[in-house]
């Protein structure tokens, strides 16, 4: 096998966020559920957009924000997303380039402005509520993949958010055949509940195909995708079905199961939870940065409570400390 190009490449939703810190009485006035996420269209963007008040502007997308924190502590990455050739695809690309990822996939013309998502940070307890408009990055076309990126990566890793869409569902599909034919690990981030729900015949169906080597799932997307009543349970059901299953548990830390050994690690302290956006996405860049490495799974995890830890303690997807020093001397 030749020497891989890059640690991850990554397969997702091109993204930007734009956040404001709400009351919960907002969200009652929007009709809208604390803590979910759900897909909007264009028009509601910008109605839902001129009541939010003062935002702050950041890129985001949960691949994307992955392979921040990834290149951030030293990993090779590179993004295969689609834009709009406007200013916030612009502003998208540059923020990944900026933080040591490239990205792939030239710009199409702005008949679909590129996407965003509107998040709403509760002053309460700073659970985010998500209002996404996918935009551009719903026509990921199949001939964006690049057979070469995709076969010198040492992993694959397919955001689920993106599997609604025809287009990059197919895109995706195309890269699994190329990753597993050239030997590469396949990860899959579930990314929500309601994306299991929508596709849970097509996840399931590539599980038991032997397509996904690391599965990444919180404990209520665990629960979901197995179908059973409790986390535990869950945990049973899925653990044999992939090389190495990853489930977050919130405050209570992170767990591993890799041929049927189980590691668990506590969370990171963290002084005051300003903002839950990105938590589930920097865990994983933690843990797939020590993955890459070699690293045992312990340590791996480790990593990736730490990147969470740091991403939860502000307002925003993507760190603003450095990782490299918080990790000390996990990284080796």
């Amino acid at each position: 096998m030749d020497q891989p190009t890059y640690d991850i490449v990554a397969i997702g939703n091109a993204i930007v966020d734009v956040l404001a810190t709400i009351d919960d009485a907002f969200l009652t006035r929007e009709g809208l559920t604390k803590g979910q996420m759900q897909l909007i269209d264009q028009a509601r963007a910008k109605s839902l957009y001129q009541e939010m008040g003062e935002t702050q502007v950041t890129s985001g997308g949960s691949a994307a924000n992955t392979l921040v924190g990834a290149a951030m502590l030293g990993a090779r990455c590179r993004m295969i997303a689609q834009v709009a050739d406007d200013q916030l695809g612009e502003i998208f690309v540059h923020d990944l380039r900026v933080q040591g990822v490239t990205c792939a996939v030239p710009p199409r013309e702005p008949v679909v402005e590129t996407g965003r998502c509107l998040v709403l940070v509760s002053e309460e307890d700073g659970e985010r509520t998500m209002n996404t408009f996918l935009g551009a990055a719903q026509f990921l076309p199949p001939d964006a993949i690049d057979e070469a990126e995709i076969a010198g990566a040492k992993v694959l890793l397919l955001e689920g958010y993106l599997w609604d869409p025809a287009e990059p569902r197919a895109a995706m599909q195309r890269a699994i055949r190329i990753a597993r034919a050239a030997g590469r690990k396949v990860a899959l981030g579930v990314s929500a509940t309601f994306c299991i729900m929508n596709h849970h015949a097509d996840f399931t169906a590539m599980i038991d195909a032997g397509e996904i080597d690391i599965l990444f799932a919180n404990e209520e997307e665990a629960v979901a995708l197995a179908g059973s009543a409790d986390v535990e349970t869950a945990l049973a059901a899925l653990a044999p079905k992939v090389p190495l299953l990853v489930v977050t548990h919130g405050a209570r830390g992170a767990s591993a199961i890799e041929s049927g050994v189980r590691t668990d690690v506590a969370a990171e302290p963290v002084a005051k939870v300003v903002d839950t956006t990105g938590a589930g996405d920097l865990f994983a860049a933690g843990f797939l940065t020590g993955y890459v490495r070699g690293l045992p799974n312990a340590a791996s995890l480790k990593l990736g409570a730490v990147c969470a830890a740091e991403v939860i303690g502000h307002v925003g997807a993507r760190p603003v400390a450095d990782l490299k020093a918080l990790a000390g001397g996990l990284l080796g």
